[in-house]
């Protein structure tokens, strides 16, 4: 119980204090763009918990999640597949660095053409900015498998779907949930901007929309929303992480 109190409170200790530091320097504040934090607080409860605005919470999430889970799932099948393979490696590699040397955000446009508003360019936005993270560590998580690992089982005939099982996707798990949550920090902010160029509902949208009408604490209350979102994923990837991983952090410790 010590050890779970004593982790909690350096996690938040920070960001408590900072957020305490805000509330007294910025309590007599009267710059219109930057007002005090009791009054986006305020404009956060009005908007987002009791207003209009907690219905544009879900179409984020949603876009997020479902672009999200496509590219790991293409990420994954794509890098078991080069990770394994050296001539699918060096045929496809010069293809990859140029679509990955693309900004995600310069597609948004031609997306919009082919797609539409509606939800399927945010979510190819957000799935082709994911993807890179994800796949790039899957390869190179793959393809450091040890070796000595490898030849114990084709010793033991240990092939196809269950070599992949057993060995090579716990093997690379590590580096494939480092891609995963540097993926999910990218989605993020993609999905804010999907949502700023064009778009009807959404969290990106709403913060334009106060922007636009000089609204300036829901601005920031919106603003203040990506930041809980963010930490709340964050946290909720940490414990993904250590549910599918605690073999790997007691290996590491013991070591």
């Amino acid at each position: 119980m010590k050890t779970i109190w004593g982790r909690l409170w350096t996690i938040f200790l920070v960001p408590v204090v900072l957020f305490v530091l805000w509330l007294v320097v910025s309590a007599d504040s009267s710059n219109f763009f930057f007002p005090a934090l009791a009054k986006i607080l305020a404009a956060f409860r009005d908007t987002w918990l009791c207003g209009s605005g907690a219905a544009e919470i879900a179409p984020s999430l949603w876009r997020l999640a479902v672009g999200f889970l496509a590219a790991f799932a293409f990420a994954l099948v794509a890098g078991v597949i080069l990770g394994s393979s050296k001539v699918a490696r060096d045929y496809t590699e010069p293809v990859f660095e140029f679509f990955r040397a693309i900004p995600p955000t310069v597609m948004i446009p031609v997306l919009l053409v082919i797609s539409g508003i509606g939800d399927a360019s945010k979510i190819a936005v957000i799935s082709l900015g994911c993807v890179w993270p994800m796949l790039l560590n899957t390869i190179e998580g793959v393809r450091s498998v040890d070796s000595v690992l490898k030849d114990t089982c084709s010793v033991y005939r240990i092939h196809g779907l269950r070599r992949l099982l057993v060995l090579t996707l716990p093997a690379a798990s590590p580096q494939i949930v480092t891609g995963m949550r540097t993926g999910l920090s990218i989605g993020i902010i993609l999905m804010v901007i999907s949502e700023m160029f064009a778009s009807r509902n959404g969290i990106g949208f709403t913060i334009i929309q106060f922007q636009r009408t000089f609204a300036i604490p829901e601005m920031w209350s919106g603003i203040l929303l990506l930041g809980i979102i963010g930490v709340v994923l964050s946290l909720l990837m940490r414990l993904f992480e250590m549910s599918v991983l605690h073999w790997y952090e007691g290996a590491r410790e013991r070591s």
